[in-house]
């Protein structure tokens, strides 16, 4: 072979081997070049989504996070914000015991046959019997109570005032109740436990826009009472202040002073409001 061949045939070799280099590099490329040589750069760069499973936690926490934390009395808490004889007026004293027309007119059982349609509002009747008598028409607290009482020197009347812890929804719902008792417990006859025969009366009864729901209500019951008749007037009332609430009857043989039990709840409500806001109650003004 002359020189002018080998040249040639060096030139051809060469070009094969810079074509065969070429198409490797090209099949690199397109069979998955990036998943070798990608920089940890070039991957955050790629939009990833975030697992849901992996979400849902986090957005668990966030929502629990989110809602704020019941706030309960503590045992200290619902003595402070009891009212006290100077938020009343100066015929009320600190009480030297529960009436005796406690027991003779208050612990009676409803007379069920005159409710000849309706059975429900027999129930209903007796249940807010039982519910003065026992002081409890707001159920049974689920927290922290605290209670006191008041004599009246004017008039012989009691107030028994409370506050406790119950719940937001169970208040809503017994405060829903008491607003229907007017209609089915309107007027009614009850038999006391000695036999003697009272006629009860309940009516809805204003309050001052306090706390954060409000329901007033008067009971009327007359009958014999040291077999002489005797008409007994209790005033009702009961201010939710958030998860919280006061309640309080006031009233005797001699009526019920109704001044007195806004006063009550106006003063209660504001300490009870305090209170539960972390602050020392206000001085009642005299």
């Amino acid at each position: 072979m002359n020189r002018s061949s080998c040249l040639l045939a060096s030139a051809l070799t060469a070009g094969m081997l810079l074509s065969t280099a070429a198409c490797s590099s090209d099949d690199g490329n397109a069979s998955g070049r990036t998943d070798r040589s990608a920089s940890p750069a070039a991957a955050s760069a790629s939009p990833v989504s975030a697992s849901p499973v992996a979400d849902e936690p986090r957005a668990a926490t966030s929502s629990a996070s989110a809602s704020p934390a019941v706030r309960e009395l503590t045992k200290d808490e619902a003595h402070t914000a009891l009212i006290t004889n100077s938020d009343l007026g100066s015929q009320w004293t600190t009480s030297e015991g529960a009436a005796t027309w406690r027991d003779a007119l208050l612990k009676s059982k409803v007379d069920a046959s005159q409710f000849v349609t309706d059975k429900g509002n027999a129930a209903d009747c007796q249940k807010l019997l039982d519910g003065l008598y026992a002081e409890d028409l707001l159920g049974k607290p689920k927290g922290e109570s605290a209670d006191t009482g008041f004599d009246d020197s004017d008039d012989e009347a009691q107030m028994r005032y409370e506050v406790a812890a119950y719940g937001k929804q169970a208040l809503d719902d017994r405060f829903t109740w008491l607003d229907s008792l007017p209609d089915k417990c309107d007027q009614f006859t009850a038999v006391s436990t000695k036999g003697g025969r009272q006629t009860v009366q309940v009516i809805h009864t204003d309050l001052d826009d306090a706390g954060d729901a409000r329901k007033g209500l008067q009971i009327k019951m007359t009958g014999d009472l040291d077999d002489n008749p005797d008409t007994l007037t209790l005033d009702f009332a009961a201010v939710r202040v958030g998860d919280s609430a006061l309640s309080l009857t006031n009233g005797g043989l001699s009526g019920a002073e109704h001044d007195s039990t806004t006063q009550a709840t106006e003063a209660g409500a504001d300490r009870l409001k305090d209170v539960l806001n972390g602050k020392s109650p206000k001085p009642t003004q005299g």
